[in-house]
């Protein structure tokens, strides 16, 4: 697929919805904003477990249900034909991802690091059509900027202002498949810090500025304020409980609201879960929820099989957490590239 036909996927849409998870969202991430500040007032720092503890729970617990409820959602209404199709080539995207992993970990997660901004960019950018809309981005240029501003927030300000911590946990996920390759990882590591965070905040800069001279207007005053808001989300929080409470809090919260609008402006048609009574429809619902975990179950599985040291160099609690950010970039890789770039006719992040 090439860049033109990837940009052309991109949609504009001049709608709003008001919808309470975006209030959610703000204020869920200006809370824990606040409650850092008040610890580091008063001069009290997290321990490594409660730190991980946070993050498996929100990765966990909260995140990973709303992932099984964008593939169903984007699948209920489709063909039978075109969900084995699809369900086939996620599995086949997931093998060869494992396999990068196995014979090159440390390019492994160089591609783990851009799906974790790419899912964070892509999402968001779709959220804005259809929540406060896009006026202010008149170009695609300018929304390819909004992508890797929202998405690049995720990793590269952490990289910038918590490279002790960032570091830490890169090195305990490589050390899972092979723990010399993270060598190379160190070379000229003081550069690529200040290349992160001056690189992600000059590319803020002209996307929140091209924005207003494009024509600013309501549009452009939430882009810019919820810009700044993960900004300075991701630099005072500790990385590993930004990370595990960004993707519940914020990226999941507002894709319920993207997807209910979408939902009510979209034909309905054969619906996955239609029956002749509650009863079927419940066992319908069931059953998908059944297959949805035993098969995420079983992709997790096969990684704790096959990587050779599955909590790394790290103790419990740490390890788990870098365990499972391998584990939920395996499942995120194809989950952008077949359930949204490749599904030119929905997708997981569809707005018609």
């Amino acid at each position: 697929m090439s860049l033109t036909e990837l940009t052309h996927w991109l949609p504009t849409t001049n709608r709003r919805v008001a919808h309470p998870a975006l209030t959610l969202s703000r204020r869920g991430l200006v809370a824990i904003v606040v409650a850092a500040g008040v610890l580091a007032g008063a001069n009290v720092q997290l321990s490594v477990s409660t730190q991980a503890a946070i993050y498996l729970f929100g990765m966990v617990a909260l995140n990973l249900p709303h992932g099984g409820y964008e593939h169903f959602t984007n699948l209920r209404r489709r063909a039978g034909q075109f969900r084995f199709r699809y369900v086939g080539a996620y599995l086949v995207m997931v093998a060869a991802f494992l396999g990068l992993f196995l014979v090159a970990p440390l390019a492994g997660l160089a591609v783990a690091v851009a799906i974790a901004c790419l899912k964070g960019g892509l999402g968001g950018l779709h959220v804005l059509d259809v929540t406060s809309g896009t006026d202010h981005l008149a170009s695609r240029w300018q929304r390819w900027l909004a992508v890797a501003v929202r998405g690049g927030v995720v990793m590269l300000v952490p990289l910038a202002l918590q490279p002790g911590t960032f570091s830490a946990y890169s090195t305990y996920m490589v050390s899972m498949f092979d723990p010399a390759a993270i060598g190379p990882f160190y070379e000229q590591f003081g550069t690529k810090r200040l290349l992160a965070g001056g690189g992600w905040l000059s590319l803020a800069g002209v996307h929140v500025g091209a924005g207003y001279l494009r024509g600013g207007g309501r549009s452009w005053q939430v882009d810019a304020g919820e810009t700044a808001l993960l900004g300075l989300y991701f630099a005072v929080v500790p990385v590993v409980v930004a990370v595990g409470l960004y993707f519940p809090l914020w990226y999941s919260a507002r894709q319920v609201a993207r997807h209910e609008q979408v939902d009510r402006d979209s034909d309905p048609g054969r619906d996955l879960l239609d029956g002749d009574s509650t009863t079927e429809v419940a066992l319908r619902a069931w059953a998908m929820l059944v297959a949805g975990a035993i098969a995420t179950g079983t992709v997790v599985a096969a990684i704790w099989l096959l990587a050779p040291n599955p909590l790394g160099t790290a103790p419990l609690l740490p390890g788990l957490v870098a365990f499972w950010s391998i584990s939920i970039s395996l499942i995120a890789l194809p989950h952008v590239a077949i359930g949204s770039l490749a599904d030119r006719q929905g997708g997981i992040w569809y707005v018609p």
